[in-house]
């Protein structure tokens, strides 16, 4: 990880791929990752850790199957919303948005258990940022 600051909008820059996070710095166990997202994601589960998101531009949808139903949050640009473990869950973005999310180092993007996975979504758990 770089000791020198890095900019958000830089790194952003310097990839384009929808749904396939880089990895911008580490903090203790966790990525701070970064991605450009639109369309639909797939519904997955994190089964041991939280995932915690920030819109960094354009908006963001998370639908949730909670016990009592399903249930959709909008995240508009610099808002911040925390899906809590063993929560199935699906991203969505209307038009192309750009996103920060802090997750344990090694969690998959695709969680534990998800549906299948379309060809536009990178199952990985991170790339590395080259700026």
């Amino acid at each position: 990880m770089s000791s020198e600051p890095i900019s958000l909008s830089k790194a952003l820059a310097s990839f384009d791929a929808l749904w396939s996070p880089r990895i911008v710095t580490r903090v203790n166990n966790y990525d701070v990752r970064i991605a450009k997202v639109e369309g639909q994601h797939v519904w997955h589960v994190h089964d041991d850790t939280d995932e915690f998101f920030l819109v960094l531009d354009g908006e963001l949808h998370i639908s949730l199957r909670e016990p009592d139903g399903e249930r959709t949050v909008l995240l508009p640009q610099g808002a911040v919303f925390t899906v809590p473990r063993g929560t199935e869950h699906k991203p969505y973005a209307p038009s192309r948005a750009a996103i920060l999310m802090f997750e344990p180092t090694g969690t998959p993007t695709v969680g534990d258990r998800h549906d299948d996975i379309p060809e536009h979504v990178d199952s990985t758990t991170g790339h590395a940022l080259s700026t």
